[in-house]
C-alpha cells in the first residue's frame, strides 16, 4: 500500500493511478517539480512586464476573441472571467472517483512547470484532493479540443469559492455530501485563490476529462476482460464442451498475444475439470465457445494499445499556450486537442462490446435445450419461465452497447465563430465507453448467473477453480428451482463480480 505518492519523481502509471485512488493515498509534489512551477511563474511574471508584444491567452481574449489586447490591470480578472463563463456543463454529476483521478492529472500536468500557474494554486489542488473534497462536475459540455473546458471549469470553480463539491471517500461507495464550496472552504480555513495572469487557461485548457475517464476504464476493463475469460470457463464446462480449441500449439502458428494469453487463462480455469474428461459427443462447439481465445483475445490486444497511449497521455502537458522557461518561448499549440484520445476510447468501446456480444450468445447457447440441458434451464419449463427473460436483458444491452459504439471521434462541430473548427468529440467518446463497460459488466453478470444454473445440472464436478468460484456464487444467488423475481439475482450477480477480488498480477 502507497501511504503517500511524490509527483514528479516518477511517471504516472495506470495501475499507480488506480493504487492512489482505492487505497485514499495523499499527494504531494517532490521538490523539484516545486521549483519548476515556480521558476517558470517567475518566468511568465517578468516576461509580462517586459514584452511588447500580445501573448495569447495571457494579455489576450480567448478563442475567436484571441485578437483582443488585455490591460494589464484586467490580466487576473480575465483569468477569473474564464472560469466562471465556460462552466457551463450539464446532464449527470461525474462519477466521484472519476473527479479524483481528473485532479490528480490536472495535478499532474501542471507539475512539470510549463504551464505559468502559481504554487499557492496546485497545492490548494493537492489539499482537495487529499481531503476528498471534490467538485462538482457534469458530464455534457466539452467538445474534446481547447481541452475539455467545461468540466474543468467545474473543477476550478471551488478554487474561487464558487461551485459545489461533493465530501466523501472512493472507498464508501455513495458516501458523498454535497456542498457550496464556500461553505467547505471557510471551514477548511483556505482562502479563495487570487487567480494571476494565464491561470485559469492552465486550469482549462487540458484534456483531464477524458483522460479520467480513459484511466477508469482501463482499471475496469482489465478486470473485465479476465472474467469474461473465466465466465466463459464456466459456461464452457456447463455446455460440456470441447478443450483443444485451447490448445497451445494452434495460437502459436497465429501468436496474437491477447489470443494466447485467453487460451492459456481458459486451461488454467479448467486444469483438473472431470467434466473435460467425458468422452465428448459433439465434434465442434458453436464459435462463442471455440473462438473465445480470438474474440477476448483481440480485446485483450486493443486494451494494451489504448494502455500504451493513456499513459503518454497522463505524463504529458496538455494546456495552451505551454512555457518553456528555458529556451525563453511561449508557444501557442494544441496539445489540448483530445483526438488521440477520443480515437483510442472508441476502439476499446467497439473492443469491449464485443465482450458482451459474445457472452450473450453463449447464454443464448446455454438456455435452447441443447447438451442435455432442459429448456431455460429449469427442471420443468412451461410451468416455469427459468431463464428465458434474463437473456432478453442481455440482448437488450448488447443492441444498446451496438448502439453506443458509433463513433464519436468522426464528429465534429465548428465552435468559436470558426477559430475552433475541427474538435474530437472525445469527451463524448469517454461518456459512451463509460456507458459501454457498465453495460458488458451486467451482460457478463447474466451469463454467470445462467453459467452456474447450467452447471448445477451435471453431476460430475468441474475443476477446483470452477467448484470454488461457484461455492462462493452460489452461497449469495441460489440455485433456481422455480420461477421467482429474478431481477434480484441479476443484481446479486452484477455486484458478485463487482467486488470479486482478483490479484492485480493477473490483470497485466
Amino acid at each position: 500500500m502507497i501511504k503517500e505518492f511524490k509527483l514528479g519523481d516518477q511517471p504516472l502509471t495506470i495501475s499507480i493511478v488506480s493504487q492512489i485512488i482505492h487505497e485514499n493515498t495523499s499527494i504531494v509534489l517532490s521538490n523539484g517539480a516545486k521549483k519548476k512551477i515556480e521558476d517558470c511563474r517567475k518566468y511568465l511574471d517578468s516576461k509580462i512586464e517586459t514584452s511588447l508584444e500580445p501573448i495569447y491567452g495571457i494579455n489576450t481574449g480567448f478563442g475567436s476573441l484571441c485578437n483582443h489586447k488585455i490591460p494589464k490591470e484586467d490580466v487576473g480578472k480575465l483569468q477569473r472571467n474564464l472560469v466562471l463563463s465556460h462552466a457551463c456543463g450539464t446532464g449527470e454529476e461525474v462519477p466521484f472517483k472519476i473527479v479524483k483521478i481528473m485532479m490528480l492529472l490536472k495535478i499532474q500536468s501542471l507539475s512539470y512547470g510549463h504551464s505559468g500557474i502559481q504554487l499557492e494554486t496546485v497545492d490548494r489542488l493537492i489539499d482537495m484532493f487529499n481531503n476528498n473534497i471534490m467538485p462538482v462536475v457534469y458530464q455534457q459540455g466539452s467538445l474534446g479540443a481547447s481541452g475539455d473546458l467545461a468540466p474543468l471549469a467545474h473543477m476550478s470553480l471551488p478554487l474561487i469559492w464558487e461551485g459545489e463539491v461533493n465530501v466523501g471517500e472512493v472507498s464508501k461507495k455513495g458516501f458523498y455530501k454535497k456542498h457550496k464550496s464556500s461553505k467547505i472552504f471557510k471551514e477548511m480555513n483556505w482562502e479563495a485563490i487570487d487567480l494571476q495572469s494565464k491561470e485559469g487557461l492552465a486550469l482549462l485548457n487540458g484534456t483531464q476529462f477524458m483522460g479520467a475517464y480513459g484511466v477508469w476504464s482501463l482499471i475496469k476493463v482489465q478486470k473485465l476482460s479476465y472474467m469474461a475469460d473465466m465466465i466463459g470457463a464456466i459456461s464452457l464446462e456447463a455446455f460440456n464442451g470441447r478443450t483443444e480449441c485451447f490448445d497451445q500449439l494452434i495460437h502459436l502458428v497465429r501468436s496474437h498475444k491477447g489470443q494466447m494469453s485467453t487460451a492459456k487463462n481458459i486451461l488454467d480455469f479448467l486444469d483438473g475439470s472431470e467434466i473435460q474428461k467425458l468422452k465428448k459427443e459433439y465434434v465442434q462447439d458453436p464459435y462463442s465457445f471455440r473462438c473465445i481465445p480470438q474474440v477476448h483475445g483481440a480485446t485483450k490486444d486493443v486494451i494494451g494499445h489504448v494502455k500504451n497511449i493513456f499513459t503518454t497521455e497522463i505524463n504529458s502537458v496538455t494546456d495552451n499556450p505551454i512555457i518553456f522557461v528555458k529556451e525563453d518561448k511561449i508557444i501557442s499549440g494544441g496539445n489540448f486537442h483530445g483526438q488521440s484520445l477520443a480515437m483510442a476510447m472508441d476502439y476499446l468501446a467497439i473492443a469491449v462490446a464485443e465482450l458482451g456480444s459474445i457472452s450473450e450468445r453463449r447464454t443464448y447457447q446455454l438456455i435452447s435445450g441443447k447438451r442435455g440441458l432442459p429448456s431455460f434451464l429449469v427442471a420443468e419449463p412451461g410451468i416455469n419461465s427459468g431463464m428465458m427473460i434474463p437473456q432478453y436483458t442481455a440482448a437488450s444491452i448488447v443492441s444498446q452497447n451496438k448502439q453506443l459504439c458509433t463513433p464519436a471521434s468522426v464528429d465534429s462541430i465548428v465552435s468559436s465563430n470558426g477559430q475552433e473548427d475541427h474538435v474530437s468529440m472525445g469527451a463524448n467518446a469517454a461518456t459512451k465507453l463509460f456507458k459501454v463497460l457498465e453495460n458488458t459488466e451486467k451482460i457478463l453478470a447474466i451469463e454467470m448467473l445462467n453459467a452456474a444454473q447450467a452447471l448445477a445440472f451435471r453431476d460430475v464436478k468441474s475443476s477446483d477453480f470452477i467448484e470454488n468460484i461457484l461455492d462462493i456464487y452460489r452461497s449469495e444467488i441460489p440455485y433456481l428451482d422455480t420461477d421467482r423475481v429474478l431481477y434480484r439475482d441479476i443484481e446479486g450477480s452484477i455486484s458478485f463480480l463487482v467486488n470479486l477480488s482478483i490479484d492485480p498480477e493477473l490483470l497485466d
